[in-house]
């Protein structure tokens, strides 16, 4: 009964925002293309609920290491999710998607999208990397999770600045819990480690 509660909450947390964006009244006069890519970002940001709890080992059926194999997974496809976003986006309105790209546009929530579209092709660069430049585990881990920090947060920002399809208290929640499950998991796994440190 309590894994399926878990698995309940987690399902309903990701789905609802994506969801209640399903009923935006701002759809009606979008293109599919950038509805497609609208989406495509929505579900990006949910997705990023779900890998501190992979990462983690909180989720029931996956425990720690087969859930960062799937953490992997999920990975590859919020980069592929950002490509669809930002490759719609720039169908829709080229100039716009421009001016993003070079930091002049006068919306802050453009600025955001940027930094965290480079911050998570970093990310996944560093981890097809990592062999080849021979990152130490421990300076690995630092770095991957400095980023894992910038991106929820940026991603939250450019999410909540935007007055878009996104339902606005499903918006906050979303942030709110995936800033949080990101925390928990850096602040349980510094304590696993000092406690592993400390036992030697």
């Amino acid at each position: 009964m309590r894994k399926s509660m878990i698995w309940a909450a987690v399902c309903a947390a990701l789905l609802v925002p994506v969801a209640a964006a399903g009923f935006s009244p701002l759809l009606q006069w979008r293109q599919p293309v950038y509805i497609v890519a609208g989406f495509a970002g929505i579900v990006g940001f949910a997705l990023m609920l779900l890998q501190p709890l992979l990462a983690g080992g909180y989720l029931p059926g996956l425990p720690a290491l087969k859930g960062r194999r799937v953490h992997r997974w999920v990975g590859a496809g919020i980069v592929a999710l950002v490509v669809l976003h930002v490759g719609g986006l720039w169908l829709t309105s080229p100039p716009d998607v421009v001016d993003a790209l070079l930091l002049r546009s006068p919306t802050p929530f453009s600025v955001w999208g940027v930094l965290v579209m480079w911050l998570i092709f970093a990310t996944a660069a560093l981890a097809v990397l990592r062999k080849r430049l021979g990152m130490r585990p421990m300076t690995w881990r630092r770095a991957h999770t400095a980023l894992a920090v910038l991106i929820v947060a940026g991603t939250g920002l450019h999410a909540v600045l935007i007055q878009g399809t996104m339902e606005t208290l499903s918006k906050y929640a979303l942030f709110a819990l995936a800033l949080g499950a990101t925390v928990k998991v850096i602040w349980d796994l510094r304590i696993w480690a000092a406690r592993r440190r400390a036992s030697r």
